[in-house]
């Protein structure tokens, strides 16, 4: 697995480059630029995968069997969770997205099903207040847009 893990870090750090590229190569905003803008995020991302990457070739895991019976499960329903989550965040919004994503991993992670929906949905409402009011990027409000925040 060492070796397994050097090769996906390159491979890794291969993508948060062209991530990073991409995301500078987004069109400024109309009125200027600005501190923030369409790019921020996506950079950080890179930037995270970039290091993350990096540590992984650094110092890789030791060689261990991987557990593919509940383990892989959890891994592949994550996955399925957070496709769906990006194919829904448009027509439903960011907020009730939010609340059924974290609420289903929270649940899958082995937090009570009314704890995990409740953090969920505190956790779309203070992400979308953060992005709408403290950095004043819009994100989609969905089946919430009768509240049309400004």
């Amino acid at each position: 697995m060492t070796f397994n893990d050097r090769i996906f870090g390159v491979l890794m750090i291969v993508l948060a480059v062209a991530y990073g590229w991409g995301a500078s190569q987004l069109p400024e905003p109309f009125g200027g630029s600005e501190a923030v803008g369409p790019e921020t995020f996506p950079l950080l991302l890179a930037a995270v995968l970039g290091l993350s990457s990096l540590y992984m070739i650094v110092r890789p895991d030791p060689d261990n069997a991987w557990p593919w019976n509940r383990t892989g499960l959890e891994l592949i329903i994550a996955i399925v969770v957070l496709v769906l989550y990006a194919m829904l965040l448009q027509p439903l919004g960011f907020i009730i997205s939010t609340l059924l994503a974290v609420g289903t991993l929270c649940w899958r992670m082995g937090a009570r099903p009314v704890n995990a929906f409740v953090t969920g949905g505190v956790a779309g409402v203070v992400v979308f207040l953060l992005f709408n009011f403290g950095l004043d990027l819009a994100l989609p409000l969905g089946l919430l847009s009768f509240l049309e925040v400004s």
